[in-house]
């Protein structure tokens, strides 16, 4: 504990730490909100909504604000960007949440930040020894976070993570390298409305309808995965990308396992394992290992 509150006092702008508050706590509860909200949503129409009406919000609001728009070319590079991240990625997500437990997409996700590090390969970046010990540290914890629980996946739940997964990466890795947004606010506006608009035409493609009724669960469910997951947690973790390492960037796929127990027990009435408050503490260790071996 006082390796990571050492790591906390490091100087880590201000910025950074509220940016990976928001992506660990935030994004760690929004499985669980996904996981409500799909109980009337259909997948693609569930994802591409809330991103296309948070990115139209913050649009309206950098406009208002005086903000240029961004050119053709940024557009183009939201278009591929947005594609990936959110249209794979998150719709990949959403789509394995419908028959795969929500425990073992969480712990999928945590090998993210070894394909990004392997597809920062490509261009000649390596990471440094102690923060690749981080990720695999992590990774092994999120491991022995499965065992035992008797996950059951259909083989269409877990390729839909696979294609999530490796989307998020390579979509990340590009906005970094080779496929810059518009700056700021602007940029994560028009990836999130490209994105958003990929995932409403795949929900046209595959018949989904808007629900005729809509409970009050889903609905909730809905406008906090556009304020909190959309709004400031997807906003937070681009700036992160621009801002820190790629392994800080992604510690959160260590952290949200933790914060999906925690709203197992509290919410749930789930009961934690000795083996698996270990494997949480091992996740743990491998976050304050990435804080240590952080990259300007």
């Amino acid at each position: 504990m006082r390796t990571l509150v050492a790591g906390l006092r490091s100087p880590l702008p201000p910025l950074v730490l509220a940016c990976l508050a928001a992506t660990w706590l935030v994004w760690g509860s929004t499985y669980l909100a996904i996981k409500v909200a799909l109980v009337d949503w259909p997948p693609f129409l569930l994802m591409g909504s809330r991103f296309v009406v948070a990115g139209a919000l913050l649009l309206a609001w950098m406009r208002w604000r005086g903000r240029a728009m961004p050119t053709l070319r940024q557009w183009s590079h939201a278009l591929v960007v947005g594609a990936l991240m959110l249209g794979g990625g998150m719709g990949g997500t959403a789509v394995a949440e419908l028959t795969v437990g929500s425990g073992l997409v969480v712990a999928f996700i945590a090998v993210v930040p070894l394909m990004i590090a392997l597809a920062n390969l490509a261009y000649g970046l390596r990471p440094a020894r102690a923060e690749l010990t981080g990720i695999v540290v992590g990774l092994a914890g999120v491991l022995m976070l499965t065992q035992g629980a008797g996950f059951g996946a259909s083989p269409a739940g877990l390729a839909a993570i696979v294609v999530a997964c490796l989307a998020w990466s390579v979509g990340s890795v590009l906005s970094q390298r080779s496929l810059p947004l518009a700056p700021g606010a602007m940029g994560f506006a028009s990836e999130m409305l490209c994105g958003g608009a990929v995932l409403l035409l795949l929900s046209a493609l595959d018949g989904e309808t808007v629900p005729r009724q809509m409970g009050a669960p889903a609905l909730g469910a809905w406008l906090y995965l556009v304020v909190f997951g959309s709004l400031i947690a997807f906003n937070a973790y681009m700036v992160l990308l621009a801002q820190g390492s790629p392994g800080l960037a992604s510690s959160y796929t260590f952290v949200n396992p933790v914060i999906a127990m925690l709203l197992g027990v509290a919410l749930a009435g789930e009961r934690i394992s000795a083996a698996e408050w270990l494997a949480a503490g091992v996740i743990l260790l491998g976050v304050v290992l990435l804080l240590r071996a952080r990259r300007a």
